[in-house]
């Protein structure tokens, strides 16, 4: 209780003139409301005292109550915690520097706050007390809690100067060392925390964490009963926090005396630091389960342990890919055992790891790494392991289970031939045959060429001359293919290919030319049992082919016969083959008979005009004159744009001419002279209608009509004829240089002659036979400007093939369409639709590409490999254009037939639409046949890979998914979109887990 300023003293003072007694009066009064406001103060009531003050302040004109009221008006703010407390007691000790209340009301203030609990101002305020103005009570109570305050803000040893001077006091002796050994305690300074805590009786009142430091600290020091016994005396006082910290000392105790039953329940209790565990919390629980044999929960536990870099987390990763080994998950173990293997921190774990590591990859695959090269750094890190024997078996047998021979090769190449010879050429071999499948036929053969001179085994042998010839063969070199095939002929060893000797052997004397040798050939072939159907069908056609060249022309009509009887592809060719025949053996009604039948039976045939002409041309040759106009005219009117509609124009209109028809005549040569402008035709028309002109003795008519014609000249029509036939001779001979020289000249003499398109087309063919491509392409579409000839779908093929091969795409789309439109020979058509269908997929335009894919898969006579095409372009298409539905039906009719690429892209969208709908296992399980079937396709492998990535994270096993993840980032750097997508997945994923996991970094703290 502050004393009050005595009344009585100021009356006896107050004894003297009345003057002074009115004084006096005024005098006493001010003390009653000082003393009153003091009143006010000392019953707590500080806002009423406050406001009594602050009237003495500003009523009271006198030295000695001023700096009183002063300071208790800013004490009474302070403890009403009013926003200008601290400003109060500022000005205070400014304006009164030399008042005895400065320092008391510095210490006054400090101990406010300290008693409420707020340290923060409380030490502001102590860092400005006199130390020599306090008394001895009042300086002990300043050190501690100044140590006390900055013990609060975590200055420990500033704090541990203010403890240790009032650690032997006996009212502040035991708190001070309490809070020295908790600094001890924070400073894992473990001995010296225990040794003071042994001197504290009990916690401050402010924090009863005693016991609990103890039993921690027992725990670090190792004394891990007396730490159980703390900690289970303390979980009945504890609170919830408490508890799970006490739980986790409690079950860590138990685990370290590899107590794992006991262990258990206590660790399972423990919540987390602030509801996160750490690295280690994981592991210590992930290993109780996997001691106690439940290896489901211990691979959900030890999955969460992400980032580890310490030896725990090594040993952790090792016994998750136990684990997944108890419960028979071998592919998912090989993650586990990937991460162990790279951390040397034990290095008998590193070692093992490294062994199931390489096990794993020879069995199940490795989507990371070659298997070769797996099993090769484990040979060279421990090469005189116990396991050294085993993994060179793995090693030779990885070469053929991985499948990705071009990186086994470039490892048996790097010094390691030498002793593996017998596999460097099996690898070799089935690289090649990738190859082939990948139309890489040159790579193809340097390859198999190893097989041969490596190999000691004949069968291998002859398959790689058997591959060797068909690689020639697709790049036109025959010679070389015919060689191949003979010395896989040759021998006598049985291979699965043997079946397609012959048949090949046939095609390939049939490009050389040596039709005899090539129908022993397919005959050689149709006589085996079991063949295809479908090569069947054409061996017979070939046969019928080439005795219809060699003019044996009854075995080619037997032939033909048993391919009609198959009534397979081309039978329509057949047949027309077949009547053609009648005709050169004297059978010309047969012939008629056959194409009449042909006619009936082939509505839509693509051969019905060149029936219709050769019907027309054999009733004409056999005087059924009327029947044979009729024909012309049904060919003119069916098929307007056909190769044969002018030629049987010029054959209808000489007819008539020979038939004294001359009016009739003459208008059929003037159509065919307009319509028909620049061809052969239209020149034999005007020279057969000057001889009708001549006829009727109307020479005039003849010079006005002829000169109302585009690029006609009466007087240079010899010339013309003379230039073109000189002109013509070297492309006779074969001699290309010379007819590009020549066909040059006729066209600057005769830029419109009467020869100019058959002139355009040679020079154009002689240009793209020297590999002057471009200089072809100006000449070819002039062919293609002019009305239709015999040259024109030979030019829009040809153009169409240049402009695909410089991917001019858009260039390319209107001449396939004409060629589509025009051509008379099937292949054209089915070449023209698919690729039609490349360039409009090229061009983005994926509606047309999928229009003109389902026209490749409805044509019958369209190969496998055009159809898998169509295919993978649908699903393409379907995919960009968001069409998810139809991408997957089309991807997965891919996948059925494919190999190599499009088989890997197709294996890959099932992986990804099993992910999409939540099958989990059965992505995983796709994910890992790609990278195992189709390691070689790397892009789809790492595609893969993320996808495996996201469905490990969808089902809770967060280091399968960090690990894939982060093997994308550092080895698929080649593809930096699915870099970009691992990352962002591994970012997400780390973010997430950073919630529950402490020692899990953010994303976006790295």
């Amino acid at each position: 209780m502050l004393k009050k300023i005595a009344i009585a003293a100021i009356l006896i003072m107050g004894i003297a003139m009345p003057l002074q007694a009115q004084q006096s009066k005024i005098y006493i009064d001010d003390l009653a409301m000082y003393n009153q406001a003091l009143d006010l103060y000392d019953e707590n009531q500080y806002l009423a005292a406050q406001r009594l003050f602050e009237k003495v302040s500003r009523e009271v004109d006198d030295e000695s109550i001023q700096p009183n009221a002063a300071y208790y008006i800013a004490n009474c703010a302070v403890r009403l915690n009013q926003k200008n407390a601290d400003q109060l007691i500022e000005q205070f000790v400014e304006k009164y520097p030399t008042n005895p209340k400065k320092n008391n009301a510095i210490i006054d203030v400090a101990d406010y706050y300290f008693d409420n609990g707020n340290y923060n101002r409380a030490a502001k305020w102590y860092t400005r007390v006199d130390k020599s103005t306090l008394s001895q009570k009042q300086t002990t109570r300043y050190y501690f809690n100044t140590g006390y305050t900055l013990v609060q803000s975590k200055k420990y040893d500033e704090a541990k100067k203010y403890l240790n001077r009032v650690s032997d006091d006996p009212t502040y002796g035991s708190k001070a060392k309490y809070y020295l050994g908790y600094i001890a305690y924070e400073g894992n300074e473990l001995q010296e925390a225990s040794d003071l805590f042994d001197q504290v009786e009990e916690s401050p009142e402010v924090d009863e964490k005693l016991s609990y430091y103890q039993a921690d600290l027992n725990y670090k020091l190792g004394n891990f009963d007396k730490a159980i016994q703390l900690a289970q005396e303390q979980l009945p006082k504890s609170n919830r926090k408490e508890q799970s910290e006490l739980n986790r000392i409690i079950g860590q105790s138990l685990f370290n005396q590899e107590k794992y039953n006991e262990a258990l329940p206590y660790l399972e209790k423990y919540e987390g630091t602030r509801g996160k565990w750490n690295n280690n919390d994981y592991y210590q629980l992930g290993y109780a389960y996997y001691k106690m044999g439940n290896y489901s929960m211990a691979i959900e536990t030890f999955n969460k342990i992400v980032d580890g870099t310490n030896a725990t987390a090594q040993n952790a990763y090792y016994h998750l890919g136990l684990s997944y080994i108890k419960v028979d998950r071998r592919e998912d173990a090989l993650n586990a055992f990937k991460k162990a293997s790279e951390m040397n921190l034990d290095e008998k774990i590193t070692e093992d790891a490294s062994y199931n590591y390489a096990k794993l990859s020879y069995e199940n695959g490795n989507p990371y790494d070659s298997v070769p090269s797996v099993i090769l750094g484990y040979l060279e890190s421990y090469p005189d392991n116990q396991h050294s024997d085993e993994m060179n078996e793995f090693l030779i047998d990885s070469y053929f289970s991985s499948k990705n021979y071009a990186e086994a090769l470039d490892l048996l190449e790097n010094g390691r031939i030498k002793g593996n010879e017998a596999t460097y050429a099996k690898v070799a071999f089935y690289h090649a045959i990738n190859l082939y499948n990948d139309s890489k036929y040159s790579d193809a053969v340097n390859q198999l060429d190893k097989t041969v001179k490596y190999t000691n085994q004949d069968e291998l042998k002859k398959r790689a001359y058997f591959w060797t010839a068909a690689s020639y063969y697709m790049v036109n070199n025959y010679q070389a293919a015919l060689d191949n095939y003979k010395m896989a002929k040759a021998s006598s060893s049985r291979i699965i290919e043997d079946d397609l000797i012959d048949y090949d052997l046939g095609y390939t004397y049939f490009k050389l030319k040596e039709y005899d040798n090539s129908i022993t050939a397919f005959t050689s072939f149709t006589n085996k049992s079991n063949v295809d159907q479908v090569r069947l069908n054409d061996a017979y056609l070939r046969i019928g082919d080439a005795n219809f060249v060699t003019k044996k022309y009854w075995p080619g009509m037997e032939a033909y016969n048993k391919a009609i009887s198959m009534n397979g592809r081309n039978a329509d060719y057949a047949a027309f083959q077949k009547a053609i025949s009648y005709g050169f053996v004297g059978k010309p009604d047969r012939k008629i008979e056959d194409l009449k039948t042909f006619l009936n039976k082939f509505k839509r045939s693509p051969y019905r005009d060149d029936v219709l002409y050769e019907l027309g041309n054999t009733y004409i040759n056999n005087n059924q004159v009327n029947n044979g106009l009729q024909t012309y005219d049904q060919l003119i009117s069916e098929f307007p744009r056909s190769s044969f509609t002018s030629p049987a124009m010029m054959r209808k209109g000489l007819q008539l001419y020979n038939d004294g028809k001359l009016d009739a005549a003459l208008s059929v040569f003037k159509q065919v002279a307009s319509k028909y402008a620049g061809t052969p035709q239209a020149a034999e028309a005007i020279s057969s209608a000057r001889q009708v002109y001549i006829d009727q003795g109307k020479t005039v008519e003849y010079a006005t009509w002829v000169r109302s014609l585009e690029g006609v000249e009466i007087t240079d029509s010899e010339l013309d004829d003379t230039a073109y036939e000189s002109a013509e001779q070297p492309f006779v001979r074969g001699d290309m240089q010379g007819t590009a020289r020549e066909m040059k000249k006729y066209l600057d003499q005769f830029p419109n002659g009467k020869h100019a398109v058959q002139a355009h087309f040679y020079l154009a063919q002689a240009q793209f036979s020297l590999d002057q491509k471009q200089e072809s392409i100006p000449h070819y579409e002039y062919v293609i400007s002019k009305e239709r000839s015999q040259f024109t779908e030979q030019a829009l093929a040809r153009l169409s093939e240049i402009h695909l091969s410089d991917n001019a795409f858009a260039k390319a789309i209107p001449v396939l369409k004409q060629l589509e439109q025009l051509a008379d020979f099937p292949q054209n058509v089915s070449y023209a639709r698919s690729n039609l269908m490349r360039a409009f997929y090229e061009t983005e335009d994926y509606s047309q590409a999928i229009v003109y894919a389902n026209q490749v898969l409805n044509d019958a006579t369209a190969e496998t490999a055009v159809k898998n095409d169509a295919q993978i372009v649908i699903a393409r298409s379907s995919w960009k254009q968001n069409k998810e539905s139809d991408a997957r039906t089309a991807y997965e009719n891919v996948r059925q037939n494919a190999t190599g690429n499009l088989a890997a892209e197709a294996t890959y969208f099932k992986a990804y639409f099993e992910n999409k709908d939540g099958n989990h296992d059965e992505a995983i399980a796709t994910a890992n046949s790609l990278s195992k079937n189709y390691a070689g396709y790397k892009l789809w492998s790492a595609k893969g890979l993320v996808v495996m990535a996201k469905s490990y994270y969808a089902k809770g096993e967060t280091l399968n998914a960090t690990t894939i993840l982060e093997a994308v980032i550092k080895n698929f750097t080649k593809y930096p979109e699915v870099v970009e997508e691992a990352q962002k997945e591994l970012d997400f994923i780390k973010t997430k887990e950073a919630k529950t996991n402490s020692s899990v970094v953010p994303a976006s703290q790295n």
